[in-house]
């Protein structure tokens, strides 16, 4: 009898660690009530060498600015051999449109029904295989330029991706969504073990998050950078920019002047279009090179407070002009509503250029952190070397 119930307990057990994983799995951390722009049309840079995995672009979303922006697919290095990437999606459940993370598996899981492209044709992938320690492209579906990449295959499939008739929704279920659901192999993937975005995938998406350009209320749906070959490079010959978009995009606005001054954040999500430098927000410290033994982590650390010291100050120089102008106008123009929206719309203009100014800054300094803070150690030549 107590073999039983012991038995019993660890069925039930099993059950809800079953149940935990797969919810774990599922991520629903974002949730948006409108859901995101189709997918770009662009070309797939070539493969930058052996052994990269390619990973193909999506909208995320920032909650900072309430827009969708985009996150340029690129090539990054497996985790480990045998390892595949499930790409993030949207799904509509409970009147919401919410996130589910993309992971690495040894099983390609579900991933909405998407058409991505270049072998993520929405069930499974085809662009590639991995045959022991080493992965194998099928340059059916993948730019394979490189001579110096020897294993490849050619196994043709169905896939449309560039032709504009295709059905380019980004997001599965809802009004114009895509109907697909996961079927037994994907759902036995979607519970295995899984391994988090690495960490070049973290900076790319950080990166792109911070670019005004990825938005999709600046770029209308047709980001210019729409893929690169390296992770977090957004500039250079590797950029690929999207085609011209067949779907308008049209992003929810705030409806209420308190809602569009940014003091008041609705709980549905939308675009709010930020005026004031007061608004933006911060960027986040990159963080320092690992695995650098000629790092000077306190120079970098001193170089990295004052690089952001001099952002705020800009932001406040710019802030008390407005807030000037505002005075003036006020006295002079408040009983001219066109006048002050006049002023609104230049204030925005040199907020958005100011921003795009301190992204260009926070880009360079992203990308190669320990220039200053090696510039008073000895260089040698020949240390560069990928």
């Amino acid at each position: 009898m107590k073999k039983r119930i012991g038995t019993r307990f660890a069925l039930v057990l099993l059950a809800l660690l079953l149940g935990v994983t797969a919810s774990a799995n599922a991520q629903f951390g974002i949730s948006v009530s409108f859901g995101p722009p189709a997918l770009p049309v662009y070309v797939q840079p070539p493969c930058p060498g052996d052994g990269y995995m390619w990973t193909p672009g999506y909208w995320a979303w920032n909650e900072d600015y309430g827009d969708y922006y985009w996150v340029p697919g690129t090539w990054v290095m497996a985790p480990q051999p045998g390892y595949l990437w499930t790409p993030p999606w949207w799904g509509w459940e409970n009147g919401a449109y919410l996130f589910h993370e993309g992971y690495w598996g040894l099983h390609i899981g579900f991933y909405g029904g998407i058409n991505y492209g270049f072998g993520y044709t929405g069930d499974g992938f085809w662009g590639g295989r991995w045959d022991g320690d080493h992965f194998f492209y099928n340059r059916s579906v993948t730019n394979i330029n490189n001579t110096y990449i020897r294993n490849v295959y050619n196994e043709r499939i169905v896939n449309n991706y560039n032709n504009g008739a295709m059905n380019r929704t980004s997001f599965n279920g809802g009004p114009g969504g895509i109907n697909a659901r996961p079927n037994h192999e994907q759902q036995i993937a979607m519970r295995e073990n899984h391994l988090a975005p690495v960490a070049a995938q973290k900076e790319h998406l950080q990166m792109a998050r911070y670019n005004p350009q990825l938005r999709a209320s600046v770029n209308q749906g047709r980001p210019p950078v729409a893929a690169t070959d390296k992770p977090g490079q957004f500039r250079g010959k590797g950029v690929v920019p999207a085609r011209n978009s067949s779907t308008p995009y049209h992003p929810q606005q705030y409806n209420t002047p308190a809602q569009r001054n940014g003091s008041m954040q609705p709980s549905n999500g939308a675009y709010r279009p930020y005026v004031h430098p007061n608004d933006l927000p911060q960027y986040q410290h990159p963080n320092a090179p690992a695995n650098n033994p000629g790092f000077n982590q306190q120079r970098y650390q001193q170089q990295q407070d004052q690089f952001f010291t001099r952002q705020q100050q800009e932001r406040q120089q710019l802030q008390q002009r407005q807030d000037l102008q505002h005075q003036q106008y006020q006295q002079r123009w408040n009983s001219n509503p066109q006048r002050m929206q006049q002023l609104e719309q230049t204030h925005q203009q040199q907020t958005r250029q100011l921003e795009q100014r301190q992204y260009n800054q926070y880009q360079q300094f992203h990308q190669n952190p320990s220039y200053s803070a090696q510039r008073s150690q000895p260089q040698q030549r020949g240390n560069w070397k990928r």
